[in-house]
């Protein structure tokens, strides 16, 4: 890498940016850390925490699972208040349709080295007991966890300081581009390198990129241990929450560590305002106590909404802007930051070092969209 007066500098201090910062300085990089803001604030603090794999394409899959991998090795070094728990996935069927997906899921998982259980109706009912009667049964993914996403970022921000990544919060960054970036003041800083990690804000430095801010709501009761035991994830999901055209709701519904229940969760496009909106987020609790009817008697604290950044293809872009190979981009993880955030580390810093990586990089790279005609 050329000399300059940093290494790499990444723009974001979410739970992404974090894990580049920790990756890159371990690699033995000077970096900085900058944000407008404060650590593991916007996506990362409107997310639910799920550590999940997931298999819309064998990329999506790749990715999920080698992040999944690379927390549940971390988890005994976790402080107490990341509330790491690794509680499990079930993934909910309604109906005999929707077990024809647990069994072809299933198959996915377990060829792959992912451990997967089909549970009938009576054993779910046992596994979650306020789930309404009637339901098909359900996949269970064992290995899945939770944990609380903005302290799960402080953490790899306190890992990278300890590796002597500089961090500075309150810098809004007007440009970057070229090795160089503006902060709002005037004031200029050169890198070899400058990580783009600002989630659904990153067209705003690297403009024509592919990824769109896409709204979630989420409501977290007060605390009654027990109740959900699972990560709970109807198998509508797949087709309603990860549409890439139309607004949804779905149950989507996390056991915290606390004994509180945050439940989602819905998705908008289009909408300009973090404000919670009460007919959405209405449409979202009667999904929940569709599934879980016993939901309406818990007392909720509180609701909040936020942005996630979505692409076209539901993949996340990790690499070098097509333009500008002295910025990478971080970003684009919709729904799956949480998840993903240590393997997209890992992946930039494997390139900007030319290390083999785990998993090909090739499917989220940002060129593989500046090639291709937009698909939303």
């Amino acid at each position: 890498m050329t000399a300059s007066s940093h290494d790499v500098v990444v723009v974001g201090a979410g739970i992404v940016g974090a894990a580049c910062a920790l990756e890159c300085a371990r690699r033995g990089m000077r970096v900085t850390v900058l944000d407008r803001d404060v650590i593991g604030g916007g996506s990362t603090a409107a997310g639910m925490g799920h550590i999940v794999v997931m298999d819309d394409s064998p990329a999506q899959f790749a990715l999920t699972q080698y992040s999944r991998q690379l927390w549940n090795e971390l988890r005994d070094d976790l402080p107490a208040e990341v509330e790491f728990e690794r509680s499990g996935t079930i993934w909910v069927a309604a109906d005999e349709e929707e077990m024809e997906e647990v069994r072809r899921k299933h198959s996915y998982y377990t060829s792959r080295g992912v451990n997967a259980e089909i549970v009938n109706s009576a054993e779910l009912a046992i596994l979650e007991p306020n789930l309404r009667r009637g339901l098909a049964g359900g996949l269970l993914v064992p290995d899945d966890g939770v944990l609380y996403p903005p302290c799960a970022a402080s953490f790899l921000i306190e890992r990278a300081k300890a590796q002597g990544v500089a961090i500075h919060l309150g810098k809004a960054v007007q440009q970057i581009g070229r090795g160089r970036v503006r902060l709002s003041d005037g004031r200029e800083i050169s890198a070899s390198v400058v990580v783009n990690a600002t989630g659904a804000w990153a067209p705003e430095l690297t403009p024509g990129l592919e990824i769109r801010r896409r709204k979630g709501h989420l409501v977290i009761t007060d605390r009654y241990p027990g109740f959900v035991r699972h990560q709970l994830v109807e198998l509508g999901y797949l087709k309603s929450a990860h549409s890439i055209s139309s607004d949804s709701v779905a149950f989507n519904v996390q056991p915290r560590k606390t004994g509180q229940v945050l439940i989602g969760s819905s998705r908008q496009y289009g909408a300009e305002s973090a404000e919670v909106e009460a007919e959405i987020t209405a449409k979202m609790l009667q999904r929940a106590q569709y599934y879980m009817p016993g939901l309406a008697q818990l007392s909720a604290i509180r609701a909040w909404a936020g942005f996630r950044p979505a692409t076209p293809d539901k993949l996340p872009l990790i690499g070098p802007a097509p333009e500008d190979p002295a910025t990478y981009i971080a970003a684009g993880h919709e729904g799956l930051g949480i998840t993903t955030s240590l393997a997209t580390g890992r992946l930039i810093a494997d390139q900007l070092t030319g290390a083999d990586s785990s998993i090909p990089i090739g499917p989220y790279l940002p060129s593989r969209v500046a090639q291709e005609p937009s698909h939303v």
